[in-house]
């Protein structure tokens, strides 16, 4: 699973333009969400072929920007504070959240500006909460 970066243009029709070209390509989205930013809006998506849904949005002139490799992270929901816990234990390791989001099965998505690092504490964090 990738993470795309897109931006739309900030008004009526644009995610649905970009939703209907996905499925009609059968790319699915499997978490994200889009935030207005003046003239635009950048959407972030969960998506396992990113390659692809670049190419077949670009046909429909919507831009994926960047595509990033996420961490994938499922938080205890019978523990208060578990995302602030989890991000303390990122922000210690020197590493940047850039992006964060949930996913269709409750787990937590994160892009990073470090993810060999990010990955490292997150693997860490499954031992000492899911062992």
């Amino acid at each position: 699973m990738q993470d795309i970066e897109i931006l739309l243009k900030n008004e009526p029709g644009a995610l649905a333009l970009m939703g209907e070209t996905l499925g009609k390509n059968k790319i699915r989205l499997e978490g994200g969400g889009v935030f207005q930013n003046g003239k635009t809006s950048i959407a972030h998506f969960l998506v396992e072929e990113a390659e692809r849904a670049r190419e077949e949005l670009a046909k429909v002139q919507i831009e994926v920007v960047k595509i990033s490799d996420v961490i994938v992270q499922k938080l205890r929901q019978d523990v208060p504070g578990q995302l602030g816990m989890f991000c303390r234990k990122i922000a210690e390791a020197n590493i940047n959240i850039l992006v964060q989001y949930s996913d269709h099965s409750n787990q937590l998505i994160v892009v990073v500006d470090d993810y060999e690092k990010g990955k490292k504490v997150s693997e860490e964090w499954i031992k000492e909460w899911w062992s």
